[in-house]
């Protein structure tokens, strides 16, 4: 799978090290003078937070379960290697490396993991409940555990679901040991179980995108002349260090900000710029990803007037992102509206598409672009990031989270969008 840039600069945002380069592109500089009064507001929400509970994580499965079973023809096991779907199935967060840490989950029964028999103690650590967990040591090969354990609990032929953002060596290395599976792309359980988010994971995204909008309230407020996009993205950094989370931005000043995923330049706040900031944290793993746009002094007409045509996109894809309807025919309203107000057609200054699912994962399935017959269903999150973008002269986008609703037009899980240039959070 790709990854973009902007996922990149982001990334850059949460980690302690990042690359020179990255930090060039204003994702993270923490600045070396005191914060802004501005920030003294800012207050850890930790106690704010409910964690997903045990009884949730194995409703999940149960839920994976039963998608297995209903498939046609059924899957007899998802395999999942380290990352978001394997977190969403058990609650265990592991890194990666060439040694398999897996998580099984056979059609019926209860699921295993397995891992190097020397990692055993560290995992059996993270466990969330009491799970079984076969070993390997170096010179033996886990694959053939995986399969050996699955023919005990029955499953001796039929389809693997493999999850989409497993390596492909550990794919393979199970594909040669065990041929008598068939292996398949496991979307149809991972992105059928989270896909749609329940009452409780709306609540976490709710607050992240909050917590989002509070340090970006902050940040705007001490903008001022002179300042560097790496000094704004350092303040938005250690705004939410001081909400008890981890975080980042990407900052775009002027004409750079024609450039969707950013770029690699240093820019200078000066007065009449616009000023982009893109960017998220996650509350006990669930993601927010909001965009804000203002402008140092007073904006000028061709500013307001493209944030104007942006807003009134946002509007449209909001009314038209029903259940029942598809992914597609979102990101076509909100495109219409940039067109009808004369920013060419297609995608001449509306680069991209108009949005990504969201959750554990800051982009993930499904996605609001053109052509998609992907249909809503209630509980799907997704970013709605109209822009428009003018090479060597402006870019303006703005970007809120939304989740589908059973009835009606979808609802937002930010605060609220953004009112104007001057007044971007109310």
């Amino acid at each position: 799978m790709g990854i973009s840039r902007r996922r990149l600069l982001k990334a850059a945002a949460l980690s302690a090290a990042a690359t020179p380069a990255l930090a060039a592109a204003g994702a993270v500089e923490a600045p070396q003078r005191p914060l802004p009064e501005s920030f003294e507001r800012l207050k850890p929400i930790r106690d704010r937070i409910r964690p997903i509970t045990v009884e949730e994580f194995q409703q999940r499965i149960a839920q994976a379960q039963r998608l297995m079973t209903e498939q046609k023809p059924p899957f007899a096991a998802l395999f999942t290697a380290p990352g978001s779907t394997q977190y969403y199935f058990c609650g265990i967060r592991w890194g990666g490396g060439e040694r398999l840490m897996a998580l099984v989950i056979p059609q019926k029964g209860e699921p295993f993991l397995v891992c190097p028999a020397f990692e055993e103690a560290t995992l059996r650590e993270r466990l969330r409940w009491p799970m079984e967990v076969r070993t390997w040591q170096e010179d033996e090969s886990p694959y053939i555990l995986v399969a050996r354990t699955l023919a005990e609990r029955g499953f001796r032929t039929g389809r693997i679901a493999i999850d989409e953002t497993t390596r492909f060596f550990f794919f393979d290395g199970l594909r040669q040991v065990a041929p008598h599976y068939e292996y398949t792309l496991g979307d149809p359980i991972t992105v059928g179980c989270r896909a749609r988010k329940t009452a409780h994971e709306l609540e976490l995204m709710a607050l992240a995108n909050w917590a989002t909008i509070e340090v970006y309230r902050a940040a705007f407020a001490a903008l001022r002349e002179g300042m560097t996009n790496r000094e704004l993205g350092g303040l938005i950094a250690q705004g939410y260090q001081r909400m008890g989370l981890s975080g980042g931005a990407l900052v775009l000043f002027g004409a750079w900000a024609a450039l969707p995923h950013g770029t690699q330049q240093e820019q200078v706040l000066r007065e009449g710029d616009l000023v982009l900031v893109d960017g998220g944290t996650s509350v006990d793993g669930y993601a927010s990803d909001v965009t804000r746009c203002t402008v140092l002094g007073k904006p000028s007409d061709t500013l307001q007037h493209a944030f104007d045509t942006v807003r009134r996109a946002q509007d449209a894809a909001l009314e038209a992102a029903r259940a029942g309807r598809t992914c597609g025919s979102v990101d076509d309203a909100a495109r219409q509206v940039i067109s009808a107000a004369g920013y060419g057609k297609d995608y001449e200054r509306f680069t991209h598409r108009l949005g990504h699912g969201i959750g554990l994962d800051g982009h993930e399935h499904p996605y609001l672009v053109r052509g998609s017959r992907v249909v809503l269903e209630p509980g799907m999150t997704f970013s709605n990031e109209p822009g428009i973008y003018v090479r060597g002269e402006y870019g303006l986008r703005l970007e809120d989270i939304m989740v589908i609703e059973p009835d009606g037009p979808a609802r937002l899980l930010t605060p609220g969008f953004s009112l104007s240039l001057e007044h971007p959070f109310g």
